[in-house]
């Protein structure tokens, strides 16, 4: 069984479309696990219209999209876990092509390709939004390499721990993958089996200004893991030093400079607790 999850807020009329992608699948032994992070709209009444017993719904207070995977995560069953964001949906045949490329490949972790879809219309990625194969754990530090709607991966990961960072109110996702990356090779099956859509302001990345600060946060944390061989934990410290000075001068440009100055000073405590610090460029 595919265990699916759909975290959602105040998305009641896309939801209903994202759902029902999911329940339309060819590949017919899944459970739809809808996570409602304390909707206000008419959530609950789009979840009872299906009135498929395949849908686990569950409700919690507004905690974040990162409880809300979790949540979905420790109530799931299945031997594989999928993701799909409440906006984004699947074409019918997603889970039977990716499922049969896990099994038939090995991945404990795998994606699809993706249709863009922004404000309505159709856009093509750039070319640093490649999707990628293998040990993509180098790439992925510069830019988020994965699509959550797009990833299905072994229950077993789960077992290991590999949970959403809660504390993360924005690049959950880029956080998760690269722990994830340290240690497994990522899967890609090159074809586009879920549309992702975009350019709403009710999405994160619109909402939130200076997303870097998570990624930041995300680095800082995978600095001090045990585990890191040498070489990775300098392209880490490579990564925030990178990342910082980018945080840093767009706070100055827009004259949050006490901002800037803690990030600064949070940065260079931070470097000198590490014995590679010296390395760094």
């Amino acid at each position: 069984m595919i265990s699916v999850i759909i975290p959602t807020f105040n998305r009641a009329g896309l939801l209903q479309k994202a759902a029902s992608s999911v329940l339309a699948q060819s590949f017919k032994d899944l459970e739809l696990i809808i996570v409602d992070d304390g909707s206000g709209d008419e959530t609950p009444s789009v979840v009872e219209s299906f009135k498929d017993r395949r849908i686990i719904y569950c409700r919690q207070e507004n905690k974040g999209v990162s409880a809300a995977r979790n949540l979905g995560l420790s109530a799931s069953r299945g031997e594989y876990v999928a993701f799909l964001d409440s906006d984004d949906y699947w074409l019918p045949e997603k889970l039977r092509l990716q499922h049969e490329f896990m099994r038939e490949t090995g991945f404990m972790i795998s994606q699809t390709g993706e249709i863009w879809v922004r404000s309505g219309n159709r856009v093509n990625p750039m070319n640093k939004h490649a999707k990628l194969s293998g040990w993509i754990f180098e790439k992925s530090l510069d830019i988020c390499l994965v699509s959550p709607s797009c990833v299905m991966m072994d229950r077993a990961l789960v077992h290991k721990g590999y949970y959403f960072d809660e504390k993360l109110m924005a690049c959950e996702d880029y956080d998760l993958w690269l722990r994830i990356s340290l240690n497994y090779p990522l899967g890609f099956l090159p074809i586009d089996l879920t549309v992702r859509k975009g350019g709403r302001p009710d999405q994160l990345s619109a909402k939130i200004i200076g997303l870097d600060l998570f990624r930041i946060y995300s680095l800082l944390k995978l600095s001090k893991m045990e585990g890191v061989d040498r070489e990775r934990q300098i392209l880490v410290g490579r990564a925030l030093q990178k990342k910082s000075g980018i945080y840093i001068r767009g706070c100055i440009k827009r004259g949050r400079c006490e901002e800037a100055q803690r990030v600064q000073e949070l940065l260079a405590e931070h470097l000198r607790t590490l014995p590679w610090g010296r390395h760094l460029a």
